[in-house]
């Protein structure tokens, strides 16, 4: 026997303490602001972020980007919007479908979809899908937000 059997498993040192943000680049930071207010985020701060550091972080040369960091309600989940003022944004496919590879959507619980949707309406939202009843638990939907984020929203019925 090992000393590493003997003692059995070791504690782990590094491990995560919470989900701090997702980041979401956008073609439109104002636009993509407006909206997340609108759905009911609070704008927690605005920089513009740019030097060696940044370039290193991100590997990418020459970046300079305008950054806003929404913040839900009570304080648990954030969402970065980011701008890239340098190298310029690669286009996206902003219509994917939702069975597309990699990072899809958000998801946010809310109160009263319908006001939120027809709040957010004139801000481009659209459904991708249907508003549906998931069994007795739910008000579900799927909608595009700015530069074609896909946002689903959950509101408990049951």
């Amino acid at each position: 026997m090992t000393d590493a059997t003997v003692r059995g498993p070791q504690p782990r040192r590094g491990t995560i303490q919470r989900m701090d943000n997702v980041a979401i680049v956008v073609d439109d930071l104002a636009a993509a602001v407006a909206f997340f207010v609108e759905l009911g985020l609070e704008r927690e701060g605005e920089a513009t972020v740019e030097g060696s550091a940044v370039d290193r972080l991100v590997g990418l040369a020459g970046v300079r980007s305008d950054i806003a960091m929404m913040r839900t309600p009570d304080g648990h989940g954030r969402v970065e919007l980011t701008r890239y003022q340098t190298p310029p944004s690669r286009e996206g496919d902003p219509r994917a479908p939702t069975n597309t590879l990699g990072a899809h959507r958000i998801m946010f619980a809310v109160d009263d979809m319908d006001d939120i949707l027809d709040r957010l309406r004139p801000h481009g939202a659209e459904l991708i899908g249907e508003l549906v009843q998931y069994e007795n638990s739910y008000r579900l939907c799927y909608l595009r937000g700015p530069a074609g984020i896909a946002i689903a929203l959950a509101e408990q019925t049951g």
